[in-house]
């Protein structure tokens, strides 16, 4: 589970109705929503609650660096909650589900020196395709 509302309360961030809302719906584990998703889960917590504000909220959570915007194909981007946890994704190629994994090793020292031509890497973000059970058992 993650724990963006403790992490933004600890960061002294204003809890407003609407960004309360915006982050609760965003807490948990394995949660991938686009904004629209969010939206709509927001106004059936808050009915009152404007596409404009979610997605005012979603850029704002984003640039503080407490969410993650994912964006594994040519789909909706999606924001990802799970941002302190050095993590890579799981996506199904036919219904887009998301999953976090966290497989071992290090997939930086893993890129030898004659691939990364000078570039001091600092980061890797890696996406895992494939088929989920459902989509299997469709």
């Amino acid at each position: 589970m993650s724990d963006l509302l403790e992490r933004l309360r600890g960061r002294g961030w204003r809890m407003t109705a609407q960004r309360r809302v915006v982050a609760e719906v965003l807490d948990g584990e394995h949660v991938h929503l686009t904004a629209d998703e969010v939206h709509a889960r927001a106004v059936a917590k808050l009915p009152e609650i404007s596409r404009a504000t979610v997605y005012n909220t979603l850029g704002e959570l984003v640039s503080l660096g407490e969410v993650l915007e994912v964006a594994t194909d040519k789909r909706a981007k999606r924001y990802d909650p799970n941002a302190h946890q050095p993590h890579h994704h799981l996506v199904c190629a036919r219904c887009g589900a998301i999953r976090d994994v966290h497989p071992t090793g290090n997939p930086l020292a893993d890129l030898p020196d004659s691939e990364r031509f000078g570039f001091t890497v600092s980061d890797v973000e890696v996406t895992y395709r494939g088929t989920c059970p459902n989509c299997a058992s469709a």
